[in-house]
This record gives C-alpha cells, sequence and structure tokens, in this order.
C-alpha cells in the first residue's frame, strides 16, 4: 500500500477544509493498515518534502507532531512504525525521481493500493505513473482525500477509465488472494 502525502501540516490554504475527509481516511487507513500488515504485506509512505530540501521522513513525522500544526490528529493516526517503508518524492507523482519503482520491485509488487492527498492530484499522477509501469492498481474511495465530493467523483472515474484502477472501499478489499 502506498500512502500519499498523509503526513502533512495541512498548513496551507485549503487545509482546514481538509481537515475533515482526512481525518476520515485516516481512520480508514488505520484499520486496512492493521489487515495488510497481519498478511505481511508492506506500507510505503510517499510524501513530499514539501521544498524542504534538507528535511528527512523522520523530520517531517516530528514536525507535524510537536509544532502544533493543523494536521497532527491525521499522523497521529497514521504514524509510521519501524516496518514501513518511506519514499521521498519532490513532485505530484511518487515515482518521479525518487526510489519507489526499485523498491517496488525489491517487494515483487505487481498490486498497489494507493491512498492519500490529494486524489485528483498526487494520487492521481503515481496511479499514472504506476499503470505506465504495469502495477494493478486498487484506490479505495474512502482512502482518498479531495478538496470536495465532486473532484473526488471525478478523479475516481478518471482513474477507473485511464488506469483501470479497481475502487472498492476499503473494508470491501479481499486481501485472500495477496495473504500467503
Amino acid at each position: 500500500m502506498l500512502i500519499i502525502d498523509m503526513i502533512n501540516d495541512l498548513e496551507f490554504d485549503d487545509g482546514e477544509h481538509m481537515l475533515a475527509p482526512a481525518l476520515e481516511a485516516a481512520q480508514h487507513l488505520q484499520q486496512l493498515k492493521s489487515r495488510l500488515a497481519r498478511c505481511s504485506i508492506p506500507t510505503i509512505y510517499v510524501n513530499d518534502n514539501f521544498g524542504k530540501w534538507r528535511s528527512d521522513f523522520r523530520q517531517l513525522v516530528e514536525h507535524t507532531l510537536e509544532d502544533n500544526v493543523r494536521g497532527e490528529p491525521v499522523v497521529k493516526l497514521l504514524k509510521p512504525g519501524d516496518e514501513d517503508y518511506f519514499v521521498i518524492k519532490t513532485r505530484h507523482s511518487g515515482f518521479y525521481g525518487t526510489t519507489l519503482e526499485i523498491l517496488l520491485h525489491h517487494l515483487e509488487a505487481d498490486t498497489l493500493i494507493l491512498a492519500g492527498m490529494t486524489g485528483d492530484i498526487c494520487v492521481q499522477f503515481t496511479a499514472q505513473d504506476a499503470y505506465m509501469r504495469r502495477f494493478n492498481l486498487i484506490i479505495p474511495p474512502d482512502l482518498i482525500v479531495c478538496k470536495d465530493d465532486e473532484t473526488k467523483q471525478t478523479a475516481l472515474k478518471q482513474l477507473r477509465q485511464t488506469c483501470k484502477a479497481k475502487t472498492p472501499f476499503s473494508h470491501e478489499i479481499d486481501l485472500d488472494s495477496f495473504c500467503e
């Protein structure tokens, strides 16, 4: 599973409007992440560096948990564990200029569950790049965050059409075929 840009302080113009849907998505993500862990399916945090070129992933997590920012409750729910992977990205796609593709091949992944912010931008760019690399995609609507529902529905429709993404809700994903 790729969790895209959810380690986020939400300190931007629409951040206040994104908090409630991000919290809801984080609760569903936390549940799915637990289910995946029982099947030894890894979680990869793919996160923007937000222009902080000297930061690393641990610093991003620390900032959201310790600096009294709007996104703190989201990150508390999704705080990465020692078993999780992370990739820092600098642009919209998790693949652009990162080690994500190499990591996915190392993990022998062929199907990706994508989640995160925002469904119509970073999730969509990452999904398109994943599709171009022949990954199967599952993008649950309850795990992506957009500025409003119309934007989310448009993004999901496009992802189904252009990337052949499956879009079940997270609790509907049948993990039996992925568990060893």
